[in-house]
């Protein structure tokens, strides 16, 4: 089945399943679907080692929806995510694949959202949750929660989930579902903590292994050597040499993380910072803003960039090495996605020199050393982010959706689709990427028109 190109329609997939497969465009499996749906559809429990934006919500979505019977309205299925953000993306992913039959309930459960919804919603009846530990613990012991039905119990990424120390919080949850449920475990990483957690929830699972292989030509890597002293005036030259538009650049600390901004923000550059120390609105305000590629660099821990998934980033800048080069395999994926190309760009000092040995024998890759000093700066221009992000008051509790806005901004203001990008609603906000060219004119006709009927206020992020 792990052959290239195999298709969906040689799965034990219902007609109406492989239906809105064909409409949502998934054509042929991507390499972690072939290997892991035949046997997560044949009932084993699984061990995938898979990364962010291989295709694994799919493989562990069409898994847990295949054998869910939507008469009954009981929690039949259980995804815990590390993050808000990562349960968001995959609540939105299960409810695309489960429209092939009507009135399938999905839920997110997270934390920053009001609990006595949660509750409303769950005595209604659901029949997919998916949240992060913490808040499905919350309502295991406010008893709000019934999980006598559950058939599939998922863990996404959860060497990330063991990182943040949710260890405790995942067995409190595990040994209190059904023990004759199937357990899918996918994780990036194989840390000892991984074998463990398998060891004590799964029962005989199979592994299916797929070391990441980034396409040598998609993302092009280079390791530059500087004083340990230079390195962040050094990540300032290399945004002004290849201008990439969205970049991500790794520290190994919060404080060095506060410090990079400094001198970007210092340089003229756009930048924001992710760190554990944000309330869940200024984190998802800040990722919003990059997303929208309204902010030219985020710079960021591995802790605070768990589960981030940003589609067309140019670049991903590492300011330290990591000692760890599986981490760094998964830094430098998330640039080069899809037909896209990226650039990983590695800052090391003399005392990295066995780091970068270590990722080069991991990744079967030569290095390539470049000179700093050879640099081009000849485009003096301020590296400026091609949109802005306009924050609206109001969201889904005012019944506000992304065609609302959209509507708003090209009907009554006149501006043309082209010069509107990514469009959030939130419960108490929405946000729209607009062309930084227009962004004033935007703020001012949107203010002064309706959206939705109703007058409302907006200002730039």
């Amino acid at each position: 089945m792990s052959e290239v190109n195999a298709s969906f329609s040689e799965l034990p997939l219902s007609p109406a399943m492989l239906t809105i497969l064909q409409q949502l465009e998934y054509l042929t499996m991507t390499p972690i679907q072939a290997a892991s749906l035949p046997i997560a559809l044949a009932g084993y429990d699984l061990i995938a080692q898979a990364k962010t934006g291989s295709g694994k919500t799919a493989a562990f979505g069409l898994a847990l929806l295949n054998k869910l019977n939507p008469k009954s309205f009981a929690v039949q299925a259980m995804v815990l995510c590390p993050t808000r953000e990562l349960a968001d993306q995959v609540t939105q992913e299960i409810r695309r694949l489960a429209r092939f039959e009507d009135n399938i309930k999905v839920l997110p459960l997270c934390g920053g959202s009001a609990m006595r919804n949660q509750i409303t919603s769950l005595e209604n009846g659901v029949h997919i949750v998916v949240g992060t530990p913490g808040r499905i613990m919350d309502h295991m012991e406010r008893g709000t929660i019934k999980l006598d039905g559950l058939q599939t119990l998922v863990l996404d990424e959860a060497d990330r989930m063991l990182d943040m120390g949710f260890h405790d919080d995942i067995a409190y949850v595990a040994k209190r579902c059904p023990k004759e449920r199937q357990t899918l475990l996918f994780s990036a990483t194989y840390p000892e903590g991984i074998a463990q957690l398998a060891k004590q929830f799964l029962r005989n699972p199979q592994e299916v292994k797929l070391l990441e292989q980034h396409a040598g030509s998609k993302i092009r890597q280079r390791f530059y050597e500087i004083k340990h002293e230079d390195r962040l005036q050094a990540v300032a030259m290399l945004l002004k040499h290849y201008r990439p538009v969205s970049t991500l650049a790794f520290c190994n600390t919060k404080q060095q993380c506060r410090d990079l901004l400094n001198v970007l923000r210092h340089e003229g550059i756009q930048a924001l910072t992710l760190n554990g120390d944000l309330e869940q609105r200024e984190r998802d305000q800040v990722l919003i803003q990059f997303a929208n590629r309204s902010v030219s660099v985020l710079v960021a821990t591995d802790v605070a960039a768990r589960g981030l998934d940003i589609a067309q980033l140019e670049a991903v800048i590492n300011v330290d090495v990591t000692p760890d080069p599986e981490i760094h395999i998964h830094r430098i994926g998330r640039t080069g996605r899809g037909d896209e190309d990226g650039w990983a760009l590695s800052l090391c000092s003399t005392a990295d020199k066995r780091r970068v040995a270590a990722i080069a024998t991991a990744m079967n890759c030569a290095v390539t050393w470049d000179d700093l000093g050879k640099l081009q700066n000849d485009d003096k221009s301020p590296l400026v982010p091609p949109m802005s992000t306009l924050q609206i008051l109001g969201g889904r509790k005012e019944k506000i959706r992304p065609g609302d806005i959209l509507g708003a901004l090209t009907g009554e203001a006149g501006f043309a689709r082209e010069q509107i990008g990514k469009i959030t609603v939130t419960d108490q906000s929405s946000y729209v990427a607009v062309a930084r060219n227009i962004a004033r004119d935007a703020i001012k006709k949107l203010s002064a028109g309706k959206v939705k009927g109703k007058t409302v206020k907006v200002r730039a992020l």
